[in-house]
C-alpha cells in the first residue's frame, strides 16, 4: 500500500481517536462557558468548511451563468436550510438537560432521542 494513502488515513484517525479519548480523562463536566466556547468554535469551523468546500466551488462551477452565477448556490443553500428545518420539526429528539422532547411525539428511548439530536444538529452546523 502506498505510504501517502496510509498517512492520509492515519492522520484523521489519530486526531479523532485523540479527541474522543479526552472524554475518558475528564473528571467532571465542562462549565457552561467552556461548552458554549467549544460549540461556537465547532460552528465556526463547519461554517468555514461549508463556505470554502461547498458554496464557493458551486459558484465557480456556475461562472458561465454571468451575473446569476450565485443563484444555484443560493437556491441549494436555502433548500438545505429548509430541509433541515423540516427534519428538526419531524424527527423526535432530546436536547441535553431537557425533560421534554422536540419533534413529533414518540415512544423512543431517551438515549435514541439524544443520538437523533446529536445527528440532526451536527448536520445543521
Amino acid at each position: 500500500m502506498n505510504s501517502q494513502i496510509i498517512t492520509g488515513l492515519l492522520i484523521p484517525f489519530i486526531g479523532t481517536a485523540a479527541g474522543s479519548a479526552c472524554v475518558f480523562f475528564m473528571k467532571r463536566s465542562l462549565s457552561k462557558q467552556v461548552q458554549r466556547a467549544l460549540t461556537g468554535f465547532a460552528a465556526g469551523v463547519m461554517t468555514a468548511a461549508s463556505i470554502w468546500s461547498l458554496i464557493i466551488p458551486a459558484m465557480d462551477m456556475a461562472e458561465d451563468k454571468g451575473k446569476l452565477a450565485f443563484l444555484p448556490a443560493v437556491i441549494g443553500f436555502w433548500c438545505g436550510i429548509l430541509f433541515l428545518l423540516l427534519l428538526d420539526t419531524l424527527i423526535p429528539h432530546l436536547h441535553m438537560n431537557a425533560e421534554k422532547a422536540e419533534g413529533v411525539p414518540s415512544k423512543l428511548a431517551r438515549t435514541t432521542m439524544m443520538v437523533l439530536a446529536v445527528t440532526l444538529h451536527a448536520c445543521k452546523i
